[in-house]
């Protein structure tokens, strides 16, 4: 301050003719001191009497008080400072916490009001943040040591490695000492702007325990001629300066003489007590050690303070009428100037310092809000160094900018880690532990097609076409499914479908080469001929289900299959028929005779084939099939199929299919007692049983399996349906021609008993 005055008073262009003088309150670490100093400012009186004003000339503005409170200019509308509001060190402190993965803190702060209020905002900070705080501990120096020891043993138990120190250095002092006493040495102290870094305040033994440590400070720029100006202080050069002397008796342990000290004189004389003082001692050698070069916030915000005030009398004096700040443009009166009347131009100030500062305040009559962080290295017994690692300023965003690697940890090769819980690898999340704060938790592993999110507090679904891998680290496309030609499924499928297909091609064979003998001939050889066509077409047809599906597969393979199948089963109808027909017209003369002409089988083959053709027509009109991508039907894998459309069409179809089935099994069923060396009724009531048990089983197969599955039990029905047919009726008679030629006659056929002459085609 004092330096700044000077500065001023010999600048010709800031106040010029005008001397700047000043007056010192001292608090005394003491609130009581404190206050009564304030109310000396405001009143300018010793006696003060509250809300009263003696000295009109009184203008303060604060270059310490961070309170965040004062930044409310509904409760505190003349208050403006140039240190920023603690809402902003509270910040700065937590991002730096989260830069260096710091979630277990502990908290020390003064047990006063700025330590209260401070503390618990920065607590707030600091778990919005993410972090937690294990204890807050409250110091002060009228603490007994029991107490202090009691702080020390509390950081113990939790067993946090990085305290955050919210206090003036004066309460630190005992609690040092008590770290010291315990040989606790392995904490990182991260000290807040209100505690000056002076270590020559505290005991040289516990100068170890500030090693490595942080400090957040106001920032601060070189002013030109300040450390000049310390080495020249003098006591001689200001008599009236009180503080010099002390400093000096201090730094040089000595005692400047008083007039009529008889007790100094007669120490002095029996070699007891300080020396005194000499003229000629001087602290060129001794500034570095007396003044904390490396950490001027404070004084550097005392000297905006001063330049503050300075440029708004500056404005104040220079003032033109009819230009001024109040109504009419008036200016204020110079020769009695109202402490308001300066306030309206402090507010407005916007200047550029000759330190290259821009000073302005904002709208919460805040100045500059900016911090440095400093690391304490100590590299010998008086080699003390601060070295600036960092710096915050709320303009420039909300991140601290830190270069980690100039930081000098004590006892540490890297950064130290202070954690409750250590973070949960990839593939697990977080779990709170019960009746602990959220930094301490259990790491448990994600569920299935869920992964770990980057910062491993929770487990994250993946995409509806991805899954999560083994480790649940990271999603992974799903695996796509659909019977194909190649897997073993698949393969078996179609071997077997062409093994059957070749199989119904010999046996087709064997009736046109023996087409001419009566068993051939017996029950209409051209209904033969047609079912063995649609039984083979049947089994190629399972060919159309097996594959990936595509939109014209999935159009084509129910409604051919559903058209083929009814051409067999309506075939195996009218070869019921014929059999019963031919043996109720067994005179002559019978009128039933006439339904044997080969236009009766014909027909039915066609009505009953029709129908179905019908119901597929429609089905593919109406709502058609179509291939999609399944991701519900299982999680971990994405199913290929095709979409039936509306599915009551595929049930008429199979509904349809079956109706023709138990027509046929019923009239077979009740012929079956008609001479057995002609009558093929037992062979189609056997092959219908057969037919039928399949598809019964079929539907409740088909509705519990999914993807790839339920298209093998498709095929798999198709097959064995088809294969019932084609082994029932037509292997018996294969097994006659083929190896008993013998009963391949007409006389074998009709038997012992006459029938008449039985024209079977």
């Amino acid at each position: 301050m004092v330096f700044a005055i000077e500065e001023i008073n010999r600048s010709p262009d800031l106040l010029p003719n005008i001397t700047l003088g000043f007056r010192i309150f001292d608090s005394c670490t003491s609130q009581i001191r404190a206050i009564q100093g304030l109310l000396e400012v405001l009143t300018g009186k010793q006696r003060q009497v509250p809300g009263y004003s003696c000295d009109p000339h009184s203008m303060p503005i604060s270059y310490g008080s961070v309170l965040s409170t004062l930044s409310d200019k509904l409760q505190f509308p003349s208050f403006l400072r140039t240190v920023p509001s603690s809402t902003f060190q509270n910040i700065a402190l937590a991002r730096l916490m989260g830069h260096f993965g710091w979630t277990w803190i502990g908290m020390i702060i003064s047990d006063d009001e700025v330590g209260m209020v401070g503390g618990q905002s920065m607590k707030r900070v600091i778990e919005q943040n993410g972090g937690c705080v294990a204890f807050m501990e409250k110091v002060h120096l009228s603490y007994p040591r029991a107490k202090i020891l009691s702080t020390v043993k509390v950081s113990q138990r939790h067993g946090v490695k990085v305290i955050i120190v919210h206090s003036s250095e004066v309460h630190v002092k005992m609690l040092m000492e008590a770290f010291h006493s315990q040989n606790v040495t392995d904490n990182v102290f991260v000290f807040s702007a209100s505690f000056t870094v002076t270590l020559g305040l505290f005991p040289r033994q516990t100068w170890p325990l500030f090693n490595g440590s942080l400090a957040i400070v106001l920032h601060f720029t070189n002013m030109p001629g300040f450390e000049e100006f310390l080495t020249h202080l003098h006591p001689l050069r200001d008599p009236n300066d009180k503080f010099i002397k002390r400093l000096w008796e201090k730094a040089f342990n000595c005692r400047w003489p008083e007039a009529n000290d008889t007790q100094m004189m007669i120490n002095i004389a029996n070699g007891e007590g300080p020396s005194p003082c000499s003229e000629n001692q001087t602290l060129h050698k001794m500034a570095a050690d007396l003044f904390e070069l490396d950490d001027l916030g404070s004084t550097y915000h005392t000297y905006l303070a001063v330049y503050a005030l300075a440029h708004a009398l500056d404005s104040v004096m220079s003032c033109k009428p009819g230009q001024g700040p109040f109504i009419n443009g008036e200016c204020a009166d110079v020769n009695n100037i109202q402490p308001w009347q300066v306030l309206q131009y402090v507010r407005k100030i916007n200047v550029t310092l000759n330190v290259g500062a821009n000073l302005y305040f904002d709208a919460n009559a805040d100045a500059l809000s900016a911090y440095d962080i400093l690391n304490i290295q100590i590299l010998g017994d008086d080699d003390i160094r601060l070295a600036k690692v960092g710096r915050y300023d709320s303009q420039e965003g909300q991140e601290v900018h830190v270069n980690t690697k100039s930081i000098l940890w004590a006892d540490h090769n890297q950064v130290p880690r202070s954690v409750c819980s250590e973070k949960c690898p990839p593939g697990y999340r977080r779990a709170s532990r019960e009746g602990q704060p959220v930094c301490c938790f259990e790491c448990i592993p994600c569920s299935q097609g869920m992964i770990s999110d980057p910062d491993g507090d929770e487990c994250i679904k993946c995409p509806h076409h991805q899954w999560s891998n083994e480790k649940h680290d990271h999603c992974v496309q799903k695996v796509t499914e659909f019977l194909s030609f190649e897997e073993p499924l698949g393969l078996m499928l179609t071997s077997s479908a062409a093994f059957l297909t070749l199989i119904t091609c010999f046996v087709l064979g064997v009736f046109l080469r023996y087409r001419d003998t009566p068993i051939v001939k017996a029950n209409n050889r051209g209904l033969s001929y047609l079912l063995l066509t649609s039984l083979m077409l049947c089994f190629l047809c399972s060919f159309i289900f097996i594959g990936l599906p595509q939109t014209l597969t999935c159009m084509l393979r129910q409604t051919v299959f559903g058209v083929i199948f009814s051409i067999s089963v309506s075939s195996v109808l009218a070869k019921t028929t014929v059999v019963v027909i031919a043996f109720k017209a067994t005179h002559p003369n019978s009128r039933t005779r006439r339904w044997l002409a080969s236009k009766t089988p014909k027909c039915t083959v066609l009505l009953s084939s029709t129908i179905q053709v019908l119901i597929c027509l429609f089905w593919l009109v109406k709502s058609p099939p179509f291939a999609e991508l399944n991701i519900m039907a299982y999680k971990e894998k994405i199913i290929i199929e095709c979409n039936e459309g509306d599915p009551i069409f595929f049930y008429c179809m199979l509904g349809y299919m079956g109706l023709l089935a138990i027509v046929s099994f019923i009239v077979a069923f009740f012929s079956r007692n008609l001479p057995g060396s002609f009558n093929e009724a037992k062979l189609i009531t056997f092959s219908m049983l057969v037919f039928v048990s399949v598809w019964i089983s079929f539907i409740p197969a088909y509705l519990s399996t999914r993807g790839k599955y339920m298209v093998a039990v498709e095929v798999f029905a198709i097959l064995c349906s088809s294969a019932g047919l084609l082994g029932c009726i037509f292997f018996p008679k294969c097994y006659i021609i083929l190896i008993r030629p013998e009963r391949n006659t007409r006389h074998n056929l009709i038997g012992k008993r006459h029938f008449g002459s039985i024209k079977s085609e």
